[in-house]
């Protein structure tokens, strides 16, 4: 028996908020991909950004895109998502190219990250590639030891510092995202960790739980060494499954999470729409938020 869908026009909504119904849909499409993450995520795209998504004609929603918008400057297409039935019927392609279109009418460049298959698809969209990230995951807690430099103190995030720890993220990342930041301090609280010298940020790390891992991004560091010292100091204090998006050039830290235990889940590529030249600054950019948030 075919669907009301399926005999029907599919109608695109904009979410300004979610149902408890409507919510438990998105979460399961979340479930269906085997994705990470949790009804707090999807309440930073309400909050923060746009939610596209086709329901049926009952009201079930069985597609979703988001969009997040960074500083004036470029925004983040996520959360591309088609329940498996009604899937190849072009509804992912529908929502990305109203996303797409809303995100050109307010001067913002689209950006995403892409897994192998996506970025196909991607690219025949417009989209170019920037660079690239691997998903690593650790499966159970193992020992690690990674001293902080000299002269750098390591300490859990405090009210104190978090418009300056803003500001530091602001000047790596290439946009000021302090809300979206703010969305995931306090969700894994032994990942929200600063690292200080002489009274200066040189570095910080928060982190989030997920559905099937808790999750360590942003990794802000200005050197190797503090990196490593700041992901150490989190994977002592952190049980169980853990992910992390390291960026692909980062192969010092790389190397001592292969050595603590860590093994790739999948690569991602970052890329902008007609264009490749990244926004934040390669040196102090460690791991990301995630393909989500960016």
């Amino acid at each position: 028996m075919m669907s009301a869908m399926a005999s029907s026009e599919p109608r695109l909504a904009v979410k300004p908020s979610l149902t408890p119904s409507e919510l438990d849909d998105v979460g399961a499409l979340v479930r269906e991909a085997r994705w990470n993450q949790l009804a707090a995520d999807w309440r930073i795209f309400l909050a923060l950004g746009r939610l596209y998504a086709i329901p049926t004609q009952e009201g079930r929603i069985v597609a979703t895109t988001a969009t997040l918008p960074y500083g004036g400057r470029f925004a983040w297409i996520s959360m591309v998502l088609v329940a498996p039935e009604y899937r190849r019927r072009g509804l992912a392609t529908r929502l990305m190219q109203q996303a797409m279109q809303d995100l050109s009418a307010g001067k913002l460049v689209p950006v995403l990250d892409a897994t192998p298959d996506g970025r196909e698809v991607y690219r025949r969209l417009g989209f170019e590639d920037s660079w690239g990230f691997q998903r690593l995951i650790r499966r159970e807690l193992q020992t690690t030891s990674a001293p902080a430099p000299t002269g750098v103190i390591l300490r859990p995030v405090t009210d104190a510092d978090w418009q300056a720890v803003c500001a530091y993220d602001a000047a790596a990342f290439g946009a000021e995202r302090g809300a979206v930041l703010a969305g995931l301090r306090g969700r894994l609280p032994a990942a929200d960790l600063v690292a200080m010298r002489a009274d200066q940020i040189v570095g910080f790390l928060l982190g989030r739980d997920g559905r099937l891992a808790a999750h360590l991004g942003p990794l802000i560091a200005e050197d190797d060494a503090i990196a490593r010292a700041l992901v150490a100091r989190a994977l002592d204090a952190i049980d169980g499954a853990l992910f992390i998006d390291l960026a692909d050039s980062k192969t010092e830290l790389r190397r001592f999470l292969d050595a603590h235990g860590f093994a790739v889940v999948r690569p991602f590529t970052r890329m902008l729409y007609a264009a490749s030249a990244r926004f934040n600054d390669p040196a102090r950019t460690f791991a990301v938020v995630g393909p989500e948030f960016g």
